[in-house]
């Protein structure tokens, strides 16, 4: 068997087949199909190539390009294989016939098949299939069975006899199932929550449908996603709720189950990091798995199949996790709304990392099948700018890089790791193919790292724990009662606490919290001279404030004004002898009230501010007036003003 790699891509303009390192070529004997084509897939077990078009369904030998099978079936939009490539299935579009009734629209054809010249094609079984979603059949390792949801019942059919059920696996309300893709022939089947009833995943042995040999009930379980592992003796359930009743999360909640398929274990999966469960995804040998989960930065753990924790990874914000086929390496990524970096990891070398991997933003990631290199793909419709295939070596080196328009699909062929020889996977280093050469030539590379913003002061510092992230060595805060920290009134989010700050719930209602000292030492002269020139305006504004408290018309250079005097500066006009009157006497009422009172109970505050006045240094009346900002309204500060001169004034 040929150990070269091999990959498939699909463009608005056509498919191509190239081959991979060392000679970076596309595939000899190939006849490129022009036009547009809407699918493209690698049977499993590497043999065959198949696309559809408008015109059709082409198979292709994938080692030398020759032409196995045609289908004149114009309206294909799927295309699928059996396990070892001896079916071909093809989904179109729903339609009816003239009575009106549904085509059945889902077709399975043998891959090969010797037909007479001028001959069709047998179909070997049909079906009406509406929906796009799971519209492929689910076969058996070995080919035996294939199998089907239909409305509350699971349909085998033996796959060289398609017309006839073999045998039903009913339960009501199915939702999903996933056959197993290990020797042994186990179903597990999944029935969401109805009627008040939890959901429950269950996994039978076929055809023994009586009871099953291991399942798990749950509530908080609208959708699930089966994954067993590569021998089929384990099953990890990922569930996930269409809302999330708590509010934290925009896409419900999501819980993790480990079933075995001998009924010898099941459990739930307690993580110790609250937030969405990212991915999942076991490991070639069927003994492990990884698992991302938490609030950014996510956690990475590996468990082994018994659901234990054996390590985990430094906490970074990534949301994928792939392994190698060989089982030896690692990657966790973060994809999407992420940055795109990729770490990759020995688990063989005591989970050594080994490099990091700037991908820009990747839509396709996966491992090459002898795990040496990594394909990275960006594809339209997510992005239609900057489509193209970039290889990566496992040690983090580029090595082939091919810009395209409009890249729809790209995926290796699929091979085994045992076809391939045992070598040092990261030494030596492949030499890169030209294209690889290019492309570094158009990255550009900044001698400094770009950091977060910092302010003209905290530049030159070392940043507080206060204010780190968790991965990069800050502690994560909880309150002591293990909820979240809130704001004071308890809603909304809370204030940043500042290093060396008293907290805001130490400080008593109604007092003035002082504002926080900033040291000169690690200031630069600009930053310095600015907060000198800060703190000037401030006294400046002080002194503006204390003038403020004098009443309107008052004039400080005059030191026992008069009520005419007032009267004049407070531009008091009258119309008739009747207002004037009626304001002497008002006025006269004022003073005779001022000399009946005699000495205000505010004396003492009211006298010491007046005597205080002209004397008094900027921050002393600084101080003064922010108590009686914080404490007494201006209003009252006015009155007591008044009620002070006055009794200086007649006394």
């Amino acid at each position: 068997m040929d150990s070269t790699t091999q990959f498939a891509y699909r463009t608005l303009k056509g498919i191509g087949l190239v081959n991979a390192a060392p000679v970076y070529q596309s595939l000899p004997g190939f006849k490129r199909p022009e036009g547009n084509s809407r699918c493209c897939v690698y049977s499993p077990c590497g043999q065959y190539f198949g696309w559809a078009s408008t015109e059709g369904v082409t198979v292709v030998d994938s080692f030398d390009g020759n032409v196995i099978t045609t289908l004149n079936i114009p309206n294909v939009y799927e295309l699928g294989f059996s396990p070892r490539g001896s079916y071909l299935i093809t989904w179109e579009r729903p339609s009816k016939d003239e009575e009106g009734n549904a085509v059945k629209n889902l077709k399975v054809w043998r891959t090969v098949e010797e037909v007479p010249e001028g001959c069709e094609k047998t179909v070997v079984g049909r079906f009406v299939q509406k929906s796009q979603t799971g519209w492929n059949l689910q076969y058996t390792s070995d080919e035996k069975y294939c199998a089907r949801v239909v409305t509350n019942e699971v349909h085998f059919y033996e796959s060289v006899d398609l017309g006839t059920v073999w045998t039903k696996l009913r339960s009501e309300g199915v939702a999903d199932f996933a056959v197993s893709p290990g020797i042994s022939h186990s179903v597990a089947i999944f029935v969401p929550e109805r009627k008040g009833q939890p959901a429950a995943v269950k996994i039978f042995d076929v055809p023994q449908f009586s009871a099953p040999l291991s399942q798990k009930t749950f509530f908080k379980g609208d959708k699930v996603q089966l994954k067993w592992n590569q021998h089929g003796t384990t099953l990890v359930v990922l569930a996930q709720t269409e809302v999330d009743k708590t509010g934290k999360s925009y896409y419900g909640e999501t819980t993790l189950y480990v079933l075995s398929s001998n009924g010898g274990f099941d459990s739930r999966i307690t993580l110790d990091k609250e937030g969405p469960i990212h991915d999942v995804s076991w490991s070639p040998n069927s003994k492990e798995f990884g698992v991302i989960y938490g609030y950014m930065p996510a956690k990475t753990t590996i468990f082994n199949s018994r659901a234990i924790a054996t390590h985990s990874f430094p906490l970074s914000p990534r949301n994928t996790i792939i392994f190698s086929p060989t089982g030896r390496f690692v990657l966790v990524a973060g994809f999407g709304n992420l940055a795109g970096q990729m770490d990759v990891y020995d688990l063989e070398k005591d989970y050594r990392k080994v490099c990091t991997i700037e991908g820009g933003n990747p839509s396709v990631c996966e491992w090459s099948p002898d795990s040496k290199y990594i394909l990275t793909a960006t594809t339209s419709p997510r992005l239609r700018v900057d489509n193209g295939i970039r290889l990566w070596h496992v040690g983090g080196s580029v090595m082939y890089n091919e810009d395209m328009e409009e890249l729809y699909h790209v995926t290796w062929r699929p091979q085994r790791s045992e076809n391939f020889p045992i070598t040092d996977l990261l030494s030596p280093v492949p030499t890169p193919h030209a294209s690889a050469l290019a492309y570094l030539g158009t990255v550009k590379v900044s001698s400094k790292p770009a950091g977060a913003y910092r302010p003209p002061g905290a530049r030159g510092t070392v940043t507080p724990l206060h204010f780190k992230r968790e991965d990069e060595g800050g502690a994560a805060y909880v309150v002591s009662n293990g909820s979240m920290h809130t704001n004071v009134n308890g809603f909304g989010r809370s204030r940043r606490s500042i290093p060396g700050a008293e907290t805001i719930e130490n400080f008593h209602p109604g007092a003035a919290i002082a504002a926080g000292a900033e040291g000169d030492e690690n200031l630069s002269k600009t930053a310095l001279k600015n907060k000198k020139k800060r703190e000037a305006k401030k006294a400046k504004e002080a002194e503006a404030k204390i003038s403020g408290l004098l009443p309107s018309g008052i004039d400080e250079s005059i030191e026992n004004p008069s009520f005419e005097r007032r009267d004049r500066r407070e531009h008091v006009r009258s119309s008739s002898k009747n207002q004037q009157d009626y304001l002497a006497g008002s006025m006269h009422r004022q003073r005779n009230h001022v000399n009946q009172i005699g000495p205000p109970r505010l004396f003492p505050a009211c006298y010491l501010l007046t005597l205080i006045t002209p004397i008094a240094s900027a921050s002393t009346l600084k101080s003064f007036v922010l108590f009686r900002k914080k404490c007494v309204p201006l209003r009252i500060w006015r009155c007591v003003w008044q009620a002070g001169k006055s009794w200086r004034i007649h006394n």
